[in-house]
């Protein structure tokens, strides 16, 4: 199985059917065909099959799910492409590093995905923050706004000359390796772990009467950064758990 058939071109609130249609072809153009969309503002129609232009099965193949969180859910590598953001902080990419990336990701094998925001607001906060890193097209500041389906191209593209380098035997930048016989931990099992977090920290008063989105966002780039194993996350939760038990009884009243 090639390394395209584990990267996966997410498409978030997407309110012009024509431009997921135009998406579906700038990837097909480039050897990629797992399309999937996320709650846009309309279905696939008649425009948005002519702008496919021989893509249509890639359209035809696109499932269509409520939210990002399950779109990405069995992702090892989530890349957000969006302009930049002071208020979440991810490590921001190139798109020829961001394609080099998830080629060596999708090489292991492992999932990986490609998020693209809608056309007027891009990604929310909360969206940004399932990603592990952000994916940065240096367009010209006078002119930056691009459209969908160019941005879609460009990481198209850089996806397909990444899998052409590593057919050729070029050395990509390779991502870190967990232990000897552990599985990684998948999308949502990160996201089991990050919301048992919030909730034992609630339950600690951690914060202190403090907005927990600024330590919740911190925790967040330390797990993503960390690449935890399966076995890992159940470690961690396990201590959560018996974070969470001691809390409990430290608040139950004495007899």
């Amino acid at each position: 199985m090639s390394v395209s058939a584990h990267i996966r071109f997410v498409l978030v609130g997407t309110q012009h059917p024509g431009n997921i249609g135009a998406a579906a072809r700038a990837m097909k153009t480039m050897g990629l065909a797992r399309l999937v969309l996320v709650a846009p503002e309309k279905p696939l129609d008649e425009d948005a099959f002519r702008r496919s232009a021989g893509a249509e099965d890639v359209l035809g193949d696109a499932p269509v799910v409520a939210s990002l969180a399950e779109a990405v859910a069995d992702c090892r590598l989530v890349l957000g492409c969006t302009a930049r953001s002071r208020r979440v902080q991810l490590e921001e990419l190139l798109p020829e590093l961001a394609g080099q990336r998830a080629v060596a990701k999708a090489a292991e094998p492992a999932e990986v995905a490609f998020v693209f925001g809608r056309e007027r607001t891009g990604l929310s906060n909360e969206e940004l923050q399932l990603c592990h890193a952000a994916v940065h097209i240096p367009s010209d500041p006078e002119f930056s706004s691009l459209n969908l389906a160019a941005a879609v191209q460009v990481l198209a593209y850089e996806v397909r000359m990444a899998a052409l380098e590593a057919q050729a035997g070029v050395a990509v930048a390779a991502p870190a390796e967990l232990g000897h016989g552990e599985a990684p931990a998948s999308h949502a099992q990160l996201e089991g772990l990050f919301g048992q977090f919030g909730d034992t920290l609630e339950q600690i008063d951690f914060h202190k009467g403090r907005a927990p989105e600024s330590a919740m966002r911190k925790l967040r780039r330390l797990f993503m950064k960390a690449e935890l194993s399966e076995q890992e996350v159940r470690l961690m939760r396990g201590i959560l758990s018996d974070a969470q038990r001691m809390a409990r009884l430290a608040t139950e009243p004495k007899n």
